[in-house]
C-alpha cells in the first residue's frame, strides 16, 4: 500500500535556500518603506526603519516559539510604530497595501532555485498517482508570494493544497498545521508522508499528527535521537525511491 498523499516544506526542502535567506531581503524591503513613506509625506530615517525591523523581528520570534502566525500586515504595522506609533491609523489604505506590498514581494525580483531534482521528483509522485501538498512555515514572505514563485517555477498547479503557516496562524511543529492540510487533501494522516529538512519542524510536527516523515538532507550516519524519521534521503532525487521502499514496507 502506497501512501495516498505527500507532503513537502518549501525552504530549504522544495527551494534550495534555507528558511534564514528570507532576511537577504530586508534593504529591499526598508529601502521600499523609505520611498513610500517619503511619497506620503511621513518623515522616516533609516534609524528608525532598522529599529521597526529589529521590533518586528522580536514580536516574530515570539510567536514563533507558541508555534503561533500572523498575516505579513501585522509585521508592517510593528515597523511603522518604530516611526510614529499613530502612523498605521494615520496612513490612508492605499499607502499600507503599497508598503505590505513592497515588504512581501522582494523575493519575486530574484527567486530562490529550487533544489537539485525537485522538479523531476514532484513530475514522478504524480504520475504515480500521489496527492501532493505544501506544508510550510513562512518567514517574512508570505504564501501568497511564495505561490507566486512556485508558479514561476512551473510547480504550482502540481499541489492540490498548500498550507502556509501566515494563513493558517498555526506553525510547525504544531500538528495542527498539519491536520488541516490532510483535511483539505481528503487523506488520513496514516496514508500520507511529510518531506522535510528540520528533525523538530518537520519530522517531529509530522510524527505528532500521525503521518510518516522522511528527511532530506539527512546523511547516512546521521543521528536522529528521538526525532527518527521513517527514511532519510540526501536529496529530493532520492524521494521516489524512498516512498517506494516505505510502501514495500508496509505491505
Amino acid at each position: 500500500m502506497r501512501p495516498g498523499a505527500v507532503t513537502l516544506d518549501l525552504w530549504g526542502t522544495l527551494l534550495a535556500d534555507p528558511p534564514a535567506a528570507d532576511d537577504r531581503y530586508r534593504a529591499a524591503r526598508l529601502s521600499g518603506f523609505a520611498r513610500l513613506l517619503a511619497e506620503a509625506g511621513v518623515p522616516a530615517t533609516e534609524e528608525m526603519l532598522d529599529r521597526g525591523y529589529r521590533d518586528s523581528a522580536a514580536f516574530l520570534a515570539q510567536l514563533w516559539l507558541q508555534s503561533r502566525d500572523v498575516p505579513v500586515e501585522d509585521h508592517v504595522r510593528v515597523i511603522l510604530l518604530a516611526v510614529d506609533p499613530e502612523l498605521p491609523r494615520r496612513l490612508p489604505p492605499e499607502t499600507l497595501r503599497a508598503l505590505v506590498d513592497a515588504y512581501a514581494t522582494p523575493i519575486l525580483a530574484a527567486p530562490p532555485a529550487l533544489a537539485a531534482g525537485a522538479g523531476a521528483a514532484v513530475e514522478a509522485l504524480r504520475s504515480r498517482g500521489h496527492v501532493l501538498g505544501i506544508v510550510s512555515n513562512v518567514m517574512r514572505t508570505p504564501g501568497t508570494t511564495l505561490r507566486e514563485v512556485l508558479r514561476r517555477h512551473g510547480l504550482l498547479g502540481q499541489f492540490a493544497h498548500l498550507a502556509f503557516s501566515d494563513e493558517c496562524r498555526i506553525r510547525k511543529p504544531d500538528p495542527g498545521i498539519f491536520r488541516r492540510a490532510l483535511a483539505a487533501l481528503g487523506v488520513p494522516a496514516a496514508d500520507a508522508v511529510h518531506v522535510g529538512d528540520d528533525p523538530w519542524l518537520d519530522v517531529a510536527g509530522a510524527r505528532a499528527a500521525g503521518m510518516r516523515a522522511i528527511q532530506v538532507g539527512a546523511g547516512p550516519r546521521a543521528r536522529f535521537g528521538r526525532r527518527r524519521p521513517h527514511a532519510a534521503i540526501g536529496g529530493l532525487a532520492e524521494l521516489p525511491d524512498a516512498l517506494a521502499r516505505l510502501a514495500r514496507r508496509r505491505r
